[in-house]
């Protein structure tokens, strides 16, 4: 088992495949089998720049035999169609963020992990960056003493062109800040009020920002602004930042501590620790895939998630604080 490699497959091969395929390049226990999308051009290209093979269709990944495992890159409608289907093949799924469209999509995807025995991974790669682990290692210690509250701030202008690509900060980036503020404070959202705009695009009709207050189980409170309207340049930017404040002290990360001077896929700057964050991700996934373990994020984490997302466009559409149920 120590000198077993994983044999991955991509349903896929957007910008986010990208990320992947240099994280499996990197990691010696797994390589890329092949991957399959449903743009031919696309598919083609892919798999001349990682070298591996194209396949016709996506049930041709999870029939390979020399595929243990798959990573749905896909749009979060069709994620639960492809984790179905890549389970009932046997094969343990790491699914990118946003999971799903709905709590039920979740639901239904960990009820298909249960009954097949193999792994269903969110795509939690925030949480995998090694300040955030050290920071919660710090608060699950208690060294912070009793937590007062939780900040996740992002702000980096993203053009219309990429943004109408995905579905909105709400369920794009609001996501990424939530699932990040419940692996560092170790408490799930009990109320949340939003507030949205459009302040930069023109075209489409998508909201750029999105501000969020939130009580959690634990009593804190919690604020997350998840923005693609403008970067922030200030001299100490709220580009990426978590910062948990506790009676006993404060722990702080933000991307702004490795910045290289070259353009990112959606951002103008690469923000060097983000890829690092896919990296660390993709080798946990690996190592559970042969060792088994409890993911860091669970699927029940994940469901926590897209009900607070939820909640969260209810208090936007009707103007009110909403229950987390």
């Amino acid at each position: 088992m120590a000198d077993k490699r994983i044999g991955v497959g991509f349903i896929g091969a957007g910008e986010i495949s990208v990320l992947h395929g240099i994280a499996l390049r990197e990691i010696p226990n797994a390589r890329l089998i092949g991957l399959w999308n449903r743009t031919p051009d696309r598919a083609a290209k892919r798999a001349k720049e990682e070298l591996c093979k194209r396949y016709e269709t996506a049930e041709d990944v999870v029939k390979d035999p020399a595929v243990d495992a798959v990573v749905i890159n896909t749009n979060q409608e069709t994620h639960l169609k492809y984790a179905r289907l890549a389970m009932e093949a046997g094969k343990h799924v790491l699914v990118e963020k946003p999971l799903a469209t709905t709590v039920a999509d979740v639901e239904e995807m960990k009820a298909i992990a249960e009954r097949t025995g193999v792994l269903c991974v969110p795509g939690h790669n925030m949480i995998h960056e090694e300040s955030i682990t050290r920071a919660h290692r710090i608060i699950e210690n208690g060294d912070l003493g009793k937590i007062v509250s939780c900040y996740v701030m992002y702000n980096i202008q993203h053009s219309e062109e990429r943004a109408s690509t995905l579905p909105g900060v709400v369920r794009h980036i609001f996501t990424h800040n939530l699932y990040t503020m419940m692996y560092l404070t170790g408490s799930k959202p009990v109320r949340v009020q939003g507030f949205k705009a459009n302040r930069h695009y023109g075209k489409i009709d998508k909201e750029d920002i999105t501000l969020v207050n939130l009580e959690l189980e634990n009593g804190a409170l919690g604020h997350i602004c998840s923005s693609f309207a403008a970067d922030d340049l200030a001299p100490a930017p709220w580009t990426y930042t978590a910062r948990v404040i506790g009676l006993g002290g404060t722990t702080h990360y933000t991307y702004g501590d490795w910045v290289e001077v070259k353009k990112g896929i959606s951002h103008s700057h690469t923000y060097t620790a983000y890829q690092a964050t896919i990296t660390n991700e993709d080798q946990y996934f690996v190592n559970l895939c042969l060792y088994g373990g409890t993911p860091l994020s669970t699927l029940d984490d994940a469901i926590w998630c897209q009900k607070t997302t939820e909640a969260l466009e209810k208090s936007i559409a009707e103007g009110i604080t909403a229950n987390v149920r």
